[in-house]
């Protein structure tokens, strides 16, 4: 997958920046790493490492926003294909055609946005999942009384409203990390750990913090990238109630 490619690339950068400071260490004048200079790198990386710090907390507290409001959309939608098979059951038994288009359109989108080989595209287009034709055919109903008008137009209201639905799903699927801060971010990471391997000594216990610190970080940025990709990444958006609606469809 992207977010664990784009993770490993971050990875890279950031272990090879405190590999880079290390070697650096080891070429450096003596008076290049003075105690004095020391102080001043110092001063300086911990202005960056707040900057980073902002950066990187403002990356997972928009990532998981939109991680929550994808999955909140995905509920709702369940609720109303739910709400919507019950209302046309109590119609009557004319419904019928319109309740099995139902249970195709939902078998569709199921199948669009969870793939049975794991992979998945996301949301697709909402007039590929047949949409306006469950609106037409619930338009064409004839109610006998006010009982089938009230339940027509409570039909057609959640009709309506999980168009609506699918298409702020299909709008927020293409939403993304933005690549020129992300970009930035790595940079900063980048030469705080140069800072940290250059005024390091070359030991295995150094190595394996700055190894272990790399991993976190570019784990964190791994969370980033997979928190905006909920249909297709490892914390994903479960299809369990979607399926559970969908075997109690036209019953």
């Amino acid at each position: 997958m992207i977010s664990i490619k784009i993770s490993l690339i971050v990875f890279a950068c950031i272990f090879g920046g405190a590999v880079l400071g290390i070697l650096l260490h080891a070429v450096l004048p003596q008076h290049h790493l003075s105690a004095e200079s020391k102080d001043i790198v110092k001063l300086g990386m911990g202005l960056v490492a707040t900057m980073a710090a902002l950066v990187l907390g403002l990356l997972v507290a928009s990532a998981k926003s939109s991680y929550d409001t994808q999955s909140a959309e995905m509920t709702q939608l369940t609720t109303n294909v739910a709400l919507l098979d019950r209302i046309l059951a109590h119609y009557g038994p004319e419904t019928k055609e319109s309740r099995d288009f139902l249970r195709e359109t939902v078998t569709r989108i199921v199948s669009q946005i969870w793939v049975e080989d794991g992979t998945s595209a996301g949301p697709a287009s909402p007039k590929s999942a047949g949409g306006e034709v469950l609106y037409d055919k619930v338009q064409e109903l004839s109610p006998k009384n006010d009982t089938q008008r009230s339940l027509k137009s409570q039909a057609l209201s959640i009709v309506m409203e999980t168009g609506k639905l699918r298409q702020l799903m299909f709008a927020q699927g293409t939403a993304t990390v933005s690549i020129p801060l992300l970009v930035v971010l790595v940079l900063w990471l980048a030469v705080i750990f140069v800072s940290f391997g250059l005024f390091a000594p070359f030991n295995a216990t150094v190595v394996s913090s700055l190894f272990v610190s790399a991993l976190s970080v570019s784990g964190a940025i791994f969370l980033i990238l997979d928190m905006y990709t909920p249909y297709t990444g490892v914390i994903g958006i479960a299809s369990t109630p979607l399926q559970i609606v969908l075997a109690q469809l036209g019953q």
